[in-house]
């Protein structure tokens, strides 16, 4: 049930996300085998409080900031949105060659032809899960996360960092794969985005690590070790080291700028 906003909730009509698998919602999977995710979670939200809310997701897991540039930048331009979410060039980061003055002129290309359109633009500084493979790329990311910083001041737009919150660091906020969220996680997310646009906050504390659990046995991580290798690490490296994408031919989430209510 809709209902009025509130005179300390803004009244945004509107909102499209571009982005790759993290804004498309993996890991969220749903009982139709569909994926939710942040951005239907703080579009529901936003629906919640402001009658005709429209929302568009054109995100593509798998997505380069160059294919995000080409083929998402100009659709959400036009669609003259209330609020655009932009999270982008974490694959490049990833990838075993990485020129990272290209994603940095490819990211800026991004936000100049977005800010023009839109009343609110969201970058944001992405989560990264604790262990090793977050050690050997965090230099990467960082330089990244210096690029969203100094854009967002140059722009006006507004940064949800992510990268700084220790519940999103924590692994078992990460699905199996280790690579995307789980459904709490992106529960958070939606919640430090919220926040960030100006809603009161419904989880003040999304940003604190869940209560401590004891550890899993030392076989039982080994044994989700070689089962992560085998399910998730090796097709992983066989795409990058082929140039194949797990987007490939997929179209995006949610293509229109529609009527959207949570169902």
């Amino acid at each position: 049930m809709q209902t009025n906003p509130t005179p300390s909730a803004p009244a945004h009509a509107s909102l499209v996300a571009l982005g790759d698998s993290f804004t498309e919602g993996m890991s969220d999977l749903l009982p139709d085998g569909t994926y939710r995710g942040w951005a239907d979670l703080l579009a529901a939200r936003m629906a919640a409080v402001t009658p005709g809310f429209r929302y568009a997701n054109l995100a593509v897991r798998g997505k380069l900031i160059q294919q995000i540039v080409d083929e998402q930048v100009d659709r959400a331009a036009a669609m003259g949105a209330d609020v655009i979410t932009l999270v982008g060039g974490l694959n490049d980061t990833l990838r075993p060659k990485c020129d990272m003055v290209r994603v940095r002129d490819l990211l800026t290309e991004a936000v100049e032809r977005l800010a023009p359109h839109c009343k609110q633009l969201v970058l944001m500084r992405s989560p990264g899960r604790q262990g090793p493979v977050l050690e050997r790329f965090r230099p990467r990311m960082e330089a990244l996360f210096e690029v969203v910083d100094e854009l967002a001041d140059r722009h006006d737009a507004v940064v949800v960092d992510l990268y700084g919150a220790p519940a999103l660091g924590d692994p078992r906020l990460w699905d199996v794969d280790r690579l995307h969220l789980t459904g709490e996680g992106h529960r958070r997310v939606a919640e430090a985005v919220w926040q960030t646009l100006g809603y009161p906050a419904e989880d003040p504390e999304w940003h604190l690590p869940p209560d401590a659990t004891l550890p899993p046995h030392w076989v039982a991580r080994r044994v989700e070790d070689v089962r992560f290798a085998r399910r998730h690490l090796l097709p992983w490296i066989g795409r990058r080291l082929t140039g194949r994408s797990s987007g490939d031919g997929l179209p995006p989430k949610r293509p229109e700028l529609l009527p959207y209510e949570a169902a």
